[in-house]
């Protein structure tokens, strides 16, 4: 079994317009689609939005009841599905359960015209699910029948963003052996990474695990219970359980992308100085210019096959729980040695800024006097 990518990842959000409103004016993502009662979505409000390949569908909740409603008092917003594309999603479903996925939907063919989807659902960790996907005829229908795509004009520019390059998964202490054989049973993926990482007093254990195509990958972390609690311990607190942390998507150019969305917003993690410093040391000379990385704030890294550039942006959610991550792969398949624990000490400063603006009393100006 393989897969052909992410296809798309479905968010559960208090409020899906103004999720939209948020990843349209900062991040460049466009409203392609839209769902909900009248299409067929029942007790629910969907809007789908893109960029380069990537897809994000926005769902909230209309009752109380519905999953969505429950899972964002659960977790606060939060990726609740991720999706796999695949040449034959009811065999990629059987073989899932058979490996010991849970059933959760049966292979379901939508269908609108000239286009037709098969989808099926199966569990994956904590409340994330997997929803396999089999695409054929136009490539601009969604969900036939249940999503109505808009006409949209192309973009005037290039796309800033590709696609979706891996997600982040924290698991609870314990459960990192059981999520990775869980993900080579069930979906027949590999084990192709796999590091301590020290940030300060924290620790953390981390396997990644590729579809054999390399079309998915997770990056799965646990914390290292026997040192100081930390920012993985955060997210478990604060999302309630295992969840995604992060969503790293593909750039063509993340110097540019990293400027355009600042100039629209978006908070980016800090690097000190001394981190370029060293730079030409650790890893000789490198594709972009030093200068053009030390103004942004943006990481290198490499592994056999090339190099990859990434940085964090800040978290925009109240919980502090998932944020996004910027990535452009210069020959690289996999992940270095030194961005990690470089990536997690910048969320770390972040994280440290923030619980010291925590403190700051909330009065208005006429209160203070």
């Amino acid at each position: 079994m393989d897969f052909l990518g992410v296809d798309h990842v479905e968010f559960y959000v208090g409020d899906a317009r103004q999720a939209a409103f948020v990843l349209s004016s900062g991040f460049g993502f466009r409203l392609l689609g839209q769902g909900g009662p009248e299409t067929g979505l029942a007790g629910q409000r969907s809007l789908l939005l893109g960029q380069g390949d990537c897809r994000v569908l926005l769902t909230s909740g209309l009752a109380a009841d519905h999953p969505a409603s429950q899972y964002v008092a659960r977790h606060g917003d939060g990726v609740a599905v991720l999706a796999f594309g695949s040449r034959d999603a009811a065999a990629a479903y059987g073989t899932a359960v058979a490996g010991g996925a849970s059933a959760l939907e049966a292979p379901r063919t939508h269908t609108h015209e000239d286009a037709s989807v098969v989808t099926a659902t199966v569990s994956g960790f904590g409340d994330v699910v997997h929803r396999l996907v089999e695409r054929h005829g136009p490539e601009r229908e969604f969900l036939p029948g249940l999503i109505e795509m808009l006409d949209v004009a192309p973009p005037s520019t290039p796309d800033l963003l590709r696609s979706i390059d891996h997600a982040a998964v924290c698991v609870p202490e314990g459960q990192l052996a059981g999520t990775t054989d869980f993900y080579r049973k069930a979906f027949g993926f590999d084990v192709i990474f796999e590091e301590y990482i020290a940030v300060g007093e924290q620790g953390m254990f981390s396997q990644v695990v590729q579809s054999p195509g390399g079309g998915v990958t997770l990056t799965l972390i646990q914390p290292d219970p026997s040192r100081t609690p930390g920012q993985i311990d955060n997210f478990l607190a604060w999302h309630g359980g295992p969840g995604v942390q992060h969503l790293a998507l593909s750039s063509r150019d993340i110097v540019s992308t990293v400027d355009t969305m600042a100039e629209h917003g978006v908070g980016f993690a800090s690097t000190p100085d001394s981190y370029y410093d060293s730079l030409d040391g650790r890893l000789g000379p490198v594709d972009l210019p030093v200068d053009r990385l030390r103004g942004r704030g943006i990481l290198v890294d490499r592994d056999h096959w090339g190099q990859m550039y990434q940085i964090f942006a800040t978290s925009m959610h109240v919980r502090r729980t998932f944020f996004w991550e910027l990535i452009e792969r210069h020959g690289a398949r996999t992940f270095g040695t030194s961005n990690i624990p470089a990536l997690y000490e910048a969320k770390e400063r972040e994280l440290a800024t923030v619980r010291q603006s925590d403190q700051i009393p909330l009065t208005t100006e006429a209160g203070a006097r």
